[in-house]
Parts: C-alpha cells; structure tokens; sequence
C-alpha cells in the first residue's frame, strides 16, 4: 500500500532531520555499506565446510573435542563469510563536515512529534 502524500511528507522530513543531525551516524553507515569483499566470502565458506565436515568426523569417530573443534571452525568460517574484517577509514578519519550540526528546525519538529504522542496517551486516558 503506497504512503499518503502526508507520509511522504513526514518521512522526507524524518530523514532531513536524520540527515543534519546525526552526519556521523549517517557517514559511518554509508562507509560501512561497501563493496563486498568475495575473497573473505569465499574463505568462509571453505572454513565453515571444513568445519562441518570435522564435526561430522568427530560424531562419526564419537571424540566429542573433534565435534566441539570443529563447531569452533564452522563457526570462525560463517564469521568470516558474513561480518568480514573492516578495513579503511575509523570514526576519527572522518571529514570535519560530518560534525553533527543543531538545526532548531529539526528539534522544533521532534518536539512537535513528541507532544503530540503525549496529547495521544492523554486523550486515551479521558
């Protein structure tokens, strides 16, 4: 179901706000959002395979460590496949633009959104 044009209007100014600010929020998430990097993907999922393959052994053998070790390395190979290794750029490198900026538009807005959800709980209670 599409958004009415009131909806639209409060989410663009949501993210306008969101925008001015938390910057470094929004820096941070759009840094972090790169490119995939398959070579760690790749290196994941060979480790996690071997470590399934060292659990199943270690069932198969019944030595409940070789099970337990290789748990271990399934797990370390699905780390490494879905949350690789950041590299690059920490929170301190970041522009001097990105300093998050009070804009009294914004904080009026959020003051209005919070009254209203006060005269809402109150308008129950009645």
């Amino acid at each position: 179901m599409p958004l009415s044009e009131q909806e639209q209007r409060l989410l663009e100014e949501m993210e306008r706000s969101l925008y001015q600010n938390d910057a470094d929020f929004v820096a941070t998430a759009r840094q972090q959002r790169g490119r995939t990097n398959y070579r760690f993907v790749a290196v994941g999922v060979l480790v996690a395979v071997v470590g399934i393959a060292t659990l199943v052994a270690g069932v198969i053998i019944q030595q409940p460590l070789v099970g337990v070790l290789g748990f271990g390395v399934m797990f370390v190979g699905v780390l490494l496949a879905v949350a690789p290794p950041r590299r690059g750029a920490s929170s301190t490198d970041l522009p001097a633009s990105s300093t998050p900026r009070k804009a009294s538009r914004s904080t009026s807005f959020m003051d209005a959104l919070n009254e209203r959800w006060d005269r809402r709980g109150d308008d129950r209670r009645e």
